[in-house]
């Protein structure tokens, strides 16, 4: 059973920066969620904001440092992570789904403590080299205010949050979107937890969309990130994604949300769009 009221399927829908920057991307993405609405999916979005970031460090002088997709964040790194996510990309996304007609709840991890974090050890990661590394500004879940979710849903609107985390000290922490969207889709036992990227899911040739793998599994996954197939920000979502696997939630998928219907074809097990991740 999930956890919200009127037993309504949940999905949990992680954006992607990049997908702001495209207009068909972001107009489809508002057409996808209105479908499953239309459908009675209730629907929670979780978004980063990558590019929206390393443009504004830009601006402020900074140059973004990544390791195996994963960035570090300095003291200085932080301040922009919060103006770029906050203020510029939760803006702009709530703003595109109410065009839409989408009852669109702009937040943040902080707001209530909706996201409580830990500032993150220094730790190993596939493709980091041989040494833990440590993340800065950086931090894990500790848990997610599902209560405050589950209202908010039963409000029949659709929580919008921007990727940061609170600590019990009220110290602000960048935090993965990829491990966050995780950590809610397990709290609220979400049926459907959609990974939105403008690749729209794992390909042999990123030149060749006939080359698009329907579906993997872990030990298909362990061998495309070895062939290098799946690299980059593509490995924390694989891998994140498959933890959930064991938790309940029926679906995952990384899937583009520019083709009308990709969202409810991933979610009726069509293989029309997307990969989806299976145990």
């Amino acid at each position: 059973m999930n956890k919200n009221p009127g037993n309504k399927k949940i999905a949990v829908i992680k954006v992607g920066g990049d997908v702001l920057l495209d207009s068909q991307e972001s107009t489809g993405l508002a057409n996808n969620i209105s479908q499953l609405r239309a459908n009675g999916w209730s629907i929670i979005v979780l978004h980063g904001g990558g590019p929206q970031v390393n443009r504004l460090q830009t601006c402020h002088g900074l140059v973004a440092n990544k390791i195996a997709g994963r960035r570090i964040t300095s003291k200085q790194d932080l301040l922009v992570v919060k103006q770029a996510i906050a203020g510029e990309v939760n803006v702009n996304l709530v703003s595109i789904l109410s065009k839409a007609g989408l009852p669109a709840f702009g937040c943040h991890g902080a707001s209530a403590g909706l996201i409580k974090a830990q500032k993150r050890p220094p730790v190993m990661i596939t493709g980091g080299g041989d040494k833990p590394i440590d993340f800065g500004e950086v931090g894990d879940v500790t848990g997610i205010n599902s209560k405050l979710l589950s209202g908010l849903l039963e409000l029949n609107v659709i929580p919008v949050i921007a990727t940061l985390g609170i600590s019990n000290e009220g110290q602000i922490f960048n935090i993965n979107a990829d491990t966050t969207v995780v950590q809610i889709a397990k709290s609220l036992k979400a049926n459907l937890l959609l990974l939105t990227t403008q690749v729209g899911g794992v390909f042999v040739d990123l030149n060749d969309p006939t080359t698009r793998i329907n579906q993997v599994d872990r030990k298909k996954a362990k061998q495309l990130i070895d062939e290098g197939i799946i690299q980059g920000g593509m490995i924390p979502k694989v891998e994140e994604a498959m933890t959930l696997l064991s938790e309940g939630v029926e679906t995952i998928a990384i899937v583009s949300g520019k083709y009308s219907g990709a969202f409810m074809a991933v979610a009726e097990g069509t293989g029309e769009y997307g990969t989806r991740i299976v145990a």
